[in-house]
């Protein structure tokens, strides 16, 4: 019915571990029924006197004859045989453990890495079409409610169903009347159970929406915290929030509620099954066809029987629930990943554009018909209005996309066919909005290279202008620095995302808006530091402030999406056209100054 290796994204390994656990379950099930087996031959024994007294001529004999005639060996033999049992129960048990939770928790562990690894290696598209909080549930609730099934559900689901047949085609070679008055109930309460299952998934993924649109909120809410100080939004916005955490609240008591209505109607549909044993089992009896013996052994069995059938009913809609979870799962891993070449060898850097297009999901270009030559070893520079695609084109040379059609080849080669990880070998990063990782200062430099010595460290802290006040924090390089860099200024973090493409040495440099939003001491410390990155390196520059393009080797000017202009600084001035414009209208705009105007 259910392909559990695909369904719990099992590796090879972590299957054959399932398949270990749902037989450590049979084995420890059926040793749980040992000693109740051991506890029913006892009362045999103890009322085989009495049902030998009772049948023989002269009717019931005294209490101390039919004592004395209790066979007190087969007692002492069944009390050995207990504890036994009780032994090897706790040895199951044991074992069910091992083969359950233990290798549960490994496989769990195997299936986050492994998520976390597929999310690496996916393109940027996918990221630009989920939500963070989205995300954050694949990888901590979904992956945990994988792991509560591995433990909890699954193999004590399969192992129960298989123990429970096991029993039920005994009881029926032991006497297939009694047997099937005990099991009449169990198709129609279990039938209850699956005839719900389209109203449970629909209650479940409603239930599960609403716990993610809490968790968009709670994230939206926390990371404009500022904001809605500012502006005074406390009351407007929490309002959101309190709205997404009543639905949650009232889908989860739906869900639960009208799941718990069908448990208990199966439960006790299904218990129907004792009082269908004793009408069955008297009527036998009276009638001669079943002995004493016979009847008193099923009525004590239909009260253990049961047991585990309703843990079986009480975990189904358990595992429907987690379904949905694992739907998402299995949607996540299989989004397909960039893949390419893995051997590369690249010694120029040349980069070529031949009409490139491209668009986000599907809609409009936002690159269009785009062909450019960027030579090797020099700077080139990427303006234009904003929404004019520069960021875009500089993330495709860097194959977060891939476009629409076109192509763009590196060194002769087209990087379509480059495992990204291979291609970012040769490829450093400088961003406007600086990432940093809530970790040392040593660390969040050393991603620039794996394994990198405290020496290089220091060295590329010192070419990217951070060493003095890196120096000067409490605990030097091995200060903690916050989320994100919580606890630097702008220029700072800035600085030490110079130092972590130092050190990477990467012959081709993409700067994106480096120095915006920077005042004038750190965009001097930057600049200096960015003259250190970019020597004797293949350099694409993003920068509005076209003055400090004017060097630039080459200037590709941008325009809804379409290359309108190239050439020197000077060439494009003098063709006075979009670059002569802005760069006019900026140097007008560094005359102004905050203030009133003076009343004439």
């Amino acid at each position: 019915m259910f392909d559990v290796k695909n369904l719990l994204g099992l590796s090879d390994e972590g299957y054959k571990n399932y398949k270990r656990a749902v037989r450590a379950v049979v084995v420890s099930n059926l040793c749980m029924f040992l000693p109740f087996v051991v506890i029913v031959q006892s009362i045999i024994t103890l009322l085989a006197p009495l049902m030998a007294a009772a049948a023989a001529p002269g009717g019931v004999a005294s209490a101390a004859a039919v004592f004395a005639g209790v066979d007190r060996t087969r007692l002492m033999y069944y009390l050995g045989l207990g504890l036994v049992s009780a032994a090897l129960y706790f040895f199951a048990y044991r074992n069910e453990y091992r083969k359950t939770y233990t290798t549960a928790y490994a496989e769990s562990e195997k299936i986050r890495l492994e998520v976390a690894e597929h999310i690496r290696r996916l393109p940027l598209s996918f990221f630009n079409n989920k939500d963070l909080s989205e995300l954050t549930t694949n990888m901590m609730a979904d992956c945990t409610a994988v792991e509560h099934a591995m433990s909890h559900i699954v193999p004590t689901l399969a192992g129960g169903i298989i123990t429970d047949t096991v029993v039920c085609v005994l009881l029926a070679v032991y006497d297939w009347r009694m047997a099937l008055a005990l099991f009449a109930s169990l198709p129609l309460s279990l039938g209850l159970i699956l005839g719900s299952r389209k109203l449970q998934a629909v209650l479940g993924e409603r239930h599960v929406q609403a716990k993610l649109a809490v968790s968009g909120q709670v994230q939206e809410y926390l990371e404009g915290i500022k904001v809605v100080k500012a502006f005074g939004l406390a009351g407007e916005k929490s309002k959101a929030l309190e709205h997404s955490l009543r639905n949650m609240m009232k889908e989860a008591i739906k869900f639960e509620g009208l799941t718990g209505i069908f448990v208990v109607l199966s439960m006790m549909i299904l218990q129907v099954g004792i009082g269908l044993v004793v009408l069955t089992g008297v009527f036998l009896l009276t009638g001669g066809n079943l002995g004493v013996i016979p009847f008193l052994t099923f009525i004590l069995i239909s009260a253990k029987i049961y047991s585990p059938l309703i843990v079986i009913f009480t975990m189904l809609p358990e595992f429907f629930y987690f379904l949905v979870s694992t739907k998402r799962m299995q949607k996540l891993r299989l989004e397909p990943v960039m893949e390419g070449t893995k051997e590369l060898k690249i010694n120029d850097f040349t980069i070529e554009l031949k009409n490139l297009n491209f668009a986000y999901h599907g809609k409009d270009d936002v690159i269009k018909s785009v062909s450019l030559s960027i030579p090797q070893g020099g700077v080139t520079a990427l303006v234009g209005p904003s929404g004019s695609g520069k960021s875009t084109l500089s993330r495709l040379i860097a194959r977060f996309w891939d476009p629409r059609e076109g192509e763009i080849l590196v060194g002769g080669k087209n990087i379509a066919g480059i495992d990204p990880e291979a291609l970012m070998q040769y490829m450093s990063f400088v961003f406007q909005d600086v990432v940093l990782f809530n970790d040392t200062v040593k660390n969040n430099i050393r991603i620039g290279k794996e394994g990198a010595s405290d020496e290089e460290v220091f060295a590329a802290a010192k070419m990217a202008r951070c060493d003095e006040f890196i120096r000067e924090m409490p605990e030097g390089y091995d200060t903690v620095i916050g989320e994100n860099g919580s606890t630097l200024s702008g220029g700072e973090r800035q600085r030490i995302s110079i130092a972590r493409s130092l050190l990477k040495n990467a012959p081709i440099v993409l700067l994106d808006e480096a120095t915006a939003s920077l005042d004038p001491e750190n965009e001097t410390l930057i600049q200096e530091a960015i003259s250190e990155l970019v020597k004797n390196r293949t350099v694409i520059v993003i920068a509005h402030r076209l003055r400090t393009v004017l060097g630039a080797d080459k200037i590709a000017v941008l325009e809804n999406g379409r290359l309108v202009e190239e050439g020197s600084g000077q060439e494009l001035l003098a063709a006075n056209g979009l670059f002569a414009r802005l760069y006019r209208i900026q140097q007008e705009n560094l005359g102004w100054t905050a203030g009133r105007k003076a009343s004439a």
